[in-house]
């Protein structure tokens, strides 16, 4: 089968997030959030909420806790849910009611209930890559997290500045700007390739 995925980045700081459970898979999913997106605006509700929870909502004022049940209500405003409870049937409902609203909807561990995935992601400074194995193992994609991070040297965010500059120096059209930057750049391909022979 295709993988039909189709990556964006979204700048998540302008949407409206809900996450319902408080235990372990709330918090690898605010956890998650937050690293990417320290200001995102992301309401949680827990039946009971985690104390890592609570410590990491108290260094982010963008975040709102809840501690009690769930209410379909909880999704009216919202554009983005993520049903991280520990009851397969909570987090059906949660799904459904989400659909309903055409509300884009993550149900964890569950591909088969989710519009998106959260991948593994690498960062360094304004270079980020998204790593999705299609929901078939966040596993293989945690460890060619780790395999990119050893690679690509602190220094790349350095390089995208510069870049940067000399983008918005160059005073041709567009045509003519990527093909300058593709020539300044080529050097970066071409000495890779020659180390790895």
């Amino acid at each position: 089968m295709a993988n039909e995925l189709y990556p964006v980045f979204l700048k998540v700081h302008q949407f409206d997030t809900l996450i319902i459970g408080g235990g372990e898979v709330g918090l690898e999913k605010l956890t998650f959030l937050l690293k990417s997106s320290p200001s995102a605006k992301i309401t949680l509700v827990g039946q009971s909420i985690k104390d890592e929870i609570k410590k990491l909502a108290a260094q982010h004022g963008s975040v709102r806790l809840f501690e009690r049940g769930y209410f379909n209500e909880d999704l009216t405003g919202m554009q983005i849910v993520i049903a991280a409870t520990e009851n397969n049937e909570t987090n059906d409902a949660i799904y459904k009611e989400a659909k309903r609203r055409d509300i884009l909807v993550n149900v964890a561990d569950t591909p088969e209930l989710c519009d998106f995935y959260m991948g593994s992601i690498v960062n360094k400074g304004d270079l980020k890559i998204a790593i999705s194995t299609n929901g078939k193992s966040p596993t293989v994609a945690k460890r060619l997290k780790e395999v990119l991070n050893n690679v690509l040297p602190e220094e790349i965010d350095d390089l995208l500045q510069n870049m940067r500059l000399i983008r918005d120096s160059l005073k041709s059209n567009f045509g003519e700007k990527v093909k300058k930057l593709n020539q300044i750049t080529e050097s970066l391909v071409s000495k890779n390739k020659t180390q790895s022979q």
